[in-house]
């Protein structure tokens, strides 16, 4: 059977840097990615995918979403059938899944005969953990499932920030092993045994109210677009895209700009499901 490692984490906390990492550390491995991304553009595949080619996208939700599980199902099967010889596959949900439902989906489906369940990982960064877990349950519901946490950006938050989350994942999940990183440098067994979780959950459905997505082909400023989302921070979760000639990625975190020659623009954003409008609108008089 294939294993599984599911990489779980809220928007902006460093999943894609740990994949990036775990390509970076694999080359020589046969090893396939798949890619589920919450928004309909593809930003997080795009990036693996020119680390790898063994990348499998499913953008426009969450794959442990009604609308989504199914094409997901389809995916592990297809992958199952073409990467018969990998040694694994990585998954990276969308920050907003609540991975609870993995391995009843595989059971309920057949799949647990192609796959078993190897490794969840969480990566939670102290900030948006500390702020929004009283609000996003799937937060927490990340970290119940998880085998490692990974608590990141540690050189970006304060010793008792990251004091706190630590000992609050240590009291949701005290079997998971919790590793503090900058960057998500790290090295995990991806592929481990672990013993069945036993855990039930639900799928999402088809939209959350919590949530808002949206793109944008707009050529904006780059000085001006952080300034923008930094203004309207209390409402927007992630931006994430091209500008003409950078990368732009926003996130509890802060803003991240990086040259890019040759970029289009576009970017993926994510708000609050109450503040689409308002920033729709923001946006057309910007």
């Amino acid at each position: 059977m294939l294993p599984i490692c599911l990489v779980t984490g809220f928007l902006g906390t460093g999943k894609t840097t740990f994949l990036k990492n775990v390509v970076a550390r694999n080359r020589d491995r046969k090893i396939v990615y798949l890619i589920n991304e919450f928004s309909a553009h593809d930003v997080d595949g795009a990036v693996v995918s020119a680390e790898n080619p063994n990348v499998v996208s499913i953008p426009g939700g969450s794959i442990f979403c009604k609308c989504l599980v199914t094409e997901f199902i389809s995916q592990l099967t297809k992958t199952a059938e073409q990467w018969s010889d990998a040694e694994g596959i990585v998954i990276e949900a969308s920050g907003m899944a609540n991975p609870k439902v993995m391995e009843q989906m595989l059971a309920e489906t057949g799949l647990d005969k192609l796959y078993r369940l190897a490794t969840v990982i969480s990566v939670i960064d102290p900030n948006s953990f500390l702020k929004l877990r009283h609000t996003l349950p799937n937060i927490i519901a990340q970290i119940e499932a998880s085998d490692v946490v990974l608590i990141n950006k540690t050189d970006r938050n304060p010793p008792e920030k990251i004091a706190e989350t630590d000992a609050l994942v240590r009291q949701i999940n005290p079997a998971a092993e919790r590793i503090q990183t900058v960057h998500c440098e790290v090295s995990v067994d991806l592929f481990a045994e672990h013993a069945p979780r036993g855990l039930q959950g639900e799928y999402a459905k088809c939209r959350d109210p919590n949530y808002a997505t949206f793109v944008t082909g707009q050529p904006f400023n780059g000085t001006a677009l952080a300034a923008f989302v930094l203004a309207h921070a209390d409402c927007i979760y992630r931006v994430k895209g091209t500008l003409e000639n950078e990368f732009f990625d926003y996130s509890t975190a802060g803003v991240s700009r990086t040259p890019q020659t040759g970029a289009v623009p576009k970017l993926a954003w994510i708000v609050k499901g109450d503040a689409e409008e308002k920033i729709t609108a923001a946006l057309r008089t910007f």
